[in-house]
């Protein structure tokens, strides 16, 4: 029974879990595209992929560095409410607002939504002891799989079985992240964050706070005013940003970071694009209006099998220094293989299994690129690179956008916006491929010359003349 009390780790977690289980359980995220192009919203499929859909990738882009700032800043609780608001505004938009205008708006707050992520997955750091972070952080990853999973179950058995209309799915959605959002409200605030309000800093004041009062935030020691304080405080923020300047140079000095970054930064954004816009492919693809859609299933499938495949890799004895960017580059190949027969095929069901095999293969590799690039960071380091990382792709993502979207001369329809994914994971899987060849190739050469060099002393060992 203590575990379940405020101030143990076993209590924000399970509120955590709760959080994240119910804000990725929204079963109408895969058929967003036909309900905004269906009865309630009677927009266009040139009006949503070409005016709805990107709106969400430059906000995102936009709001990306500030809200890591201010996450660290203002200690993760405020911004992780700051979801949940975002998330609500979204459906109330989605269900009741009309018009192109409305929608824009509305991934315009989920932009806001997508950004707050960090708040999520870095709260853990601040109150839970570093003993349970790598159990809590699965917890964590692990349920929100599930939730979105379980929504997009949910949503296509409703959608199949019981002919559920779209609009009854984000009513469900809407219930799911109302749920979530008065969850974060039970969250503890924490008295430390990683960067601007570090624990060295409080050190002196450790012994006016108790444990638990750390843990939610009440701090009995009179508070101070004045400029003094007020300086201390700029001078303190100004010293954090300094802090981070350094740890990025240092961070970044490594070689083999900078490649399975580069990897990371150019792969997310490859996915964010596809994942993004794979409901106007399928759209294309109905073989008839009166088509049961099985988006739902689909998403399910291929999160599961993303997430069994995540697992497996885990378990697999290789030396990835040596082998890794080699599975990346011939993986590349995989997805970029699959992008192209998306873009190729007429049948929906070869489309389906396509995007299975591209989301899976994706999740899976992004696995070993997150532990190979986390295995020698401390957990500062780690919630600094990933952000840098996810900025560089959102800001890929952007540029992609701008000229494969929104380049009026151009006005590529959506089989050739898949062609160009396709060519873009093609350049991924040659300079991958490339670059893990020559690791293979080098590594192997260094072996061979260590093991001569062994020889040839053991040789002169054995000639020496034996002492009397």
């Amino acid at each position: 029974m203590n575990c379940c009390k405020r101030g143990t780790w076993v209590y924000p977690t399970v509120l955590l879990c709760v959080y994240g289980f119910f804000s990725m359980m929204r079963p109408s995220e895969p058929f967003l595209t036909p309900y905004l192009t269906g009865s309630y919203k009677n927009l266009t499929i040139h009006q949503v992929s070409r005016q709805v859909y990107p709106v969400w990738t430059y906000s995102n882009f936009v709001i990306l560095i500030p809200c890591f700032l201010l996450t660290d800043y203002l200690r993760y609780k405020p911004v992780i409410i700051l979801q949940g608001l975002g998330y609500i505004a979204t459906w109330l938009l989605l269900l009741f607002a009309p018009g192109v205008l409305a929608m824009q708006f509305m991934q315009a707050t989920y932009g806001i939504v997508t950004a707050s992520e960090v708040g999520y997955y870095s709260y853990i750091y601040s109150v839970i002891s570093l003993k349970y972070y790598q159990r809590v952080t699965s917890y964590c990853r692990s349920i929100t799989l599930v939730g979105y999973t379980c929504g997009s179950v949910l949503g296509q058995l409703l959608v199949s079985l019981g002919k559920v209309h779209y609009f009854y799915l984000n009513v469900i959605s809407l219930t799911s992240v109302s749920i979530a959002f008065l969850t974060s409200l039970w969250l503890p605030m924490p008295q430390h964050s990683l960067f601007f309000h570090r624990r060295d800093v409080q050190s002196s004041r450790a012994e006016e706070v108790t444990p638990n009062s750390q843990i939610d935030g009440e701090n009995t020691s009179p508070p101070s005013c004045g400029p003094r304080t007020e300086e201390k405080s700029r001078n303190a923020f100004v010293e954090a940003v300094l802090a981070l300047l350094v740890d990025f140079k240092e961070c970044y000095s490594s070689r083999n970071l900078i490649y399975w970054s580069l990897w990371w930064a150019l792969a997310t954004c490859g996915y964010y694009q596809i994942s993004n816009y794979v409901q106007v492919l399928w759209h294309h693809k109905l073989p008839s209006k009166n088509f049961t859609l099985y988006n739902g299933g689909v998403e399910a499938v291929a999160t599961l099998t993303g997430a069994a495949a995540s697992f497996a890799v885990g378990h697999v004895r290789l030396d990835w220094s040596v082998w890794g960017e080699l599975a990346l580059g011939l993986f590349s190949c995989l997805n970029a293989g699959s992008v192209y027969l998306m873009d190729m095929t007429g049948n929906i069901w070869v489309c389906y299994a396509c995007y299975v095999v591209f989301k899976s293969s994706y999740m899976q590799l992004i696995t070993i690129c997150t532990f190979q690039i986390a295995k020698n960071l401390t957990k500062e380091r780690y919630a600094l690179i990933f952000g840098v990382n996810t900025f560089v792709a959102v800001a890929l993502q952007s540029i992609l956008t701008a000229v494969v979207i929104n380049t009026k001369s151009l006005n590529l329809s959506i089989m050739t916006q898949y062609f160009i994914y396709g060519s873009y994971f093609a350049v991924i899987a040659l300079i991958f491929l490339g670059r893990g060849i020559y690791t293979v190739v080098y590594m192997k050469c260094i072996k061979k010359e260590d093991s001569i060099a062994e020889g040839s002393l053991s040789e002169r060992d054995a000639d020496l003349p034996e002492n009397i």
